[in-house]
């Protein structure tokens, strides 16, 4: 399932969007839970969600707009990793042998989380702002000191977030932190897919397109540390609660792009994909300029 956020008459109300014949349709999931959070935890609600949409006809669909669509979720916490995905090695070499003992593990404050169709505005005196495309995973049931075997019995489903980055403000300090916690700089979206759907999250081809141009390409099949790793590492030291997005680091940018980069600017566009769970284009704006 493609479960996703949309305003409606109570506020953000989760929702289904179901593929038919004729495109993209909206199933209205309100009336099982309150929010995409809550349904990912209740398996009896997502039953019903799925035996809903199996039975969905003209009368219950109604017309998709994905340009309203909010985050999926409202995490209380967005944990980050760095430098997780292997780099290219020459024949021969045990592709390994680098490979850090421990993820390098950051957080995202809750002022980052944009929706789908969030610009990101660049804030005024920043000056290599950057993007990364990332797969995250949506946390559907508490996970608190859980076992790796356990992990995946925590997962709700998988969306995608661009780490957007103010790599100025990151190579101030040996913390990220401002560099990573300007407003607006953790965009979700669009929706949230039902681990039935990603049978294996370790072999998803991650892509981010810049200009029409593809800047990254690389499988998930060569992060380090996996998804499961990950939640089991995490929930050591902090408990997990439902509705909390971990993602799990961008590939490097292919060589002619990073040889060609440069800082993201008003009126730019991004898109990251993942096979089996979809697109997020984020905009890019600059912010007005102050008045006295």
């Amino acid at each position: 399932m493609r479960l996703v956020s949309f305003p409606g008459g109570r506020g953000a109300q989760p929702g289904a969007v179901v593929a038919t014949a004729d495109g993209d349709r909206l199933l209205d999931l309100g009336h099982l839970a309150r929010d995409v959070t809550s349904l990912l935890g209740d398996d009896a609600a997502l039953a019903a969600a799925r035996a809903e949409i199996e039975a969905a006809g003209p009368a219950v669909l109604v017309d998709f707009d994905p340009t309203v669509l909010l985050a999926p979720v409202v995490p209380s916490k967005i944990l980050c990793l760095g430098y997780n995905y292997r780099g290219h090695v020459p024949d021969g070499t045990d592709p390994t042998a680098d490979d850090p003992e421990w993820p390098d593990v950051f957080a995202k404050t809750a002022n980052t989380l944009g929706g789908p169709n969030d610009p990101v505005v660049i804030p005024f005196d920043a000056t290599d702002v950057d993007y990364e495309g990332e797969l995250a995973i949506v946390i559907s049931r508490r996970a608190s000191r859980v076992g790796i075997n356990e992990a995946f019995d925590h997962v709700g489903g998988y969306s995608i977030l661009n780490d957007v980055s103010d790599r100025a403000w990151q190579r101030r300090q040996s913390q990220w932190l401002l560099g990573k916690c300007s407003d607006g700089f953790a965009p979700v979206g669009p929706w949230v897919v039902t681990p039935d759907e990603v049978p294996d999250p370790q072999d998803l081809l991650v892509e981010v397109v810049r200009d029409g141009e593809v800047t990254v390409s690389q499988s998930t099949s060569t992060t380090i540390f996996s998804v499961a790793f990950v939640i089991h590492h995490l929930s050591q030291v902090l408990t997990l609660e439902p509705g909390d997005v971990v993602t799990t680091g961008t590939p490097q940018k292919l060589p002619e792009a990073q040889a060609a980069h440069r800082p993201l600017r008003g009126g730019d566009s991004v898109t990251v994909r993942i096979s089996g769970v979809g697109a997020l284009t984020t905009r890019f704006i600059d912010a007005p300029e102050a008045t006295s």
